[in-house]
């Protein structure tokens, strides 16, 4: 058994992906455990109070929100400075995330999984999506990340989330006049941050080994 705080996590889900992000970051260990969302393990559902990933168990409380996640790892230890971005103030990144898992997830997942919603047009919800995507994307052409010239929690809160949109229909985002959005994407998904939270984990089954991560204490911003 771990004595660390351990965190229940989906490789490819974008909450989760957020959630290991800070982690890494923050260079505060977990123990992270692999969930199949199709056969979740009777542990887990036992822990989280909506049986969504990423949830992590401190030992003391349930942090059951990606966003809350972030916090925890952060406020703890920020040695990349996300919470203090080069301009604007950490209201003004809340609220710019706060779009993104509101209105822009939705439509997100209503185009990329229109066979699930009976009114769901997939031109019409990828429309609206790509709304919130063009004020990134003016953004971006500003400096080179959201809130500056350094990355800060929102592009790492937010970047997941246009990477979903963007697989759905890869051709399609590439041909947009989109430039800076994309090269902020690409950079994003060429990254040693990236690499370092996206390793496959087989999946947890009570007994395992404990997985550590993040594996290493690192700067995610290093070359």
């Amino acid at each position: 058994m771990s004595d660390l705080p351990v965190l229940y996590s989906f490789r490819r889900c974008p909450y989760a992906i957020r959630a290991r992000l800070a982690i890494a970051s923050s260079g505060r260990p977990v123990e992270l455990r692999e969930i199949v969302l199709r056969d979740k393990a009777p542990e887990f559902l036992q822990v989280s109070p909506s049986a969504t990933v990423p949830c992590l168990d401190t030992g003391d409380d349930v942090i059951d929100e990606s966003w809350d996640i972030m916090l925890w790892a952060l406020e703890d230890s920020d040695p990349e400075n996300w919470l203090e971005p080069e301009t604007g103030s950490m209201d003004e990144m809340q609220a710019l995330v706060l779009q993104c898992d509101g209105p822009f997830k939705s439509h997100l997942d209503r185009y990329k999984y229109d066979v699930r919603y009976e009114d769901a047009n997939r031109e019409d919800e990828r429309a609206q999506a790509a709304g919130f995507l063009a004020g990134l994307d003016e953004r971006l052409k500003q400096g080179r990340w959201l809130f500056g010239s350094t990355a800060s929690l929102a592009d790492y809160a937010i970047l997941p989330f246009v990477r979903q949109f963007a697989n759905a229909d890869r051709t399609w985002f590439d041909a947009q006049d989109w430039k800076p959005l994309r090269t902020w994407l690409e950079a994003f998904e060429s990254s040693h941050a990236f690499q370092t939270v996206m390793p496959k984990w087989t999946k947890w089954v009570s007994g395992n080994a404990p997985v550590r991560f993040p594996a290493e204490q690192t700067s995610l911003t290093r070359a």
